[in-house]
């Protein structure tokens, strides 16, 4: 079954960042350059009460960061 990716505030997402180690290297205004050991650093560029597409979701945690489908799936909260 494939991965539903839900739209999500910016503020539920930059939390699902933090939760997997990612903390903010630098910020200017609303874009945070993000840097985790052992992860590709990003940057999150969205206001807290902004929502975040499906689309961009996913980009984010497969692209971005690099997730496995299991650890989506965990931290969706899918089986």
């Amino acid at each position: 079954m494939p991965i539903v990716y839900p739209s999500m505030k910016a503020s539920d997402l930059f939390r699902i960042l933090r939760g997997l180690g990612y903390g903010i290297d630098r910020a200017n205004g609303s874009h945070k350059r993000m840097k985790a050991e052992g992860r590709p650093p990003l940057t999150f560029a969205f206001h807290d009460g902004q929502t975040v597409p499906p689309g961009l979701v996913k980009k984010t945690l497969v692209k971005d960061v690099g997730l496995s489908e299991e650890e989506i799936r965990s931290i969706l909260g899918q089986k």
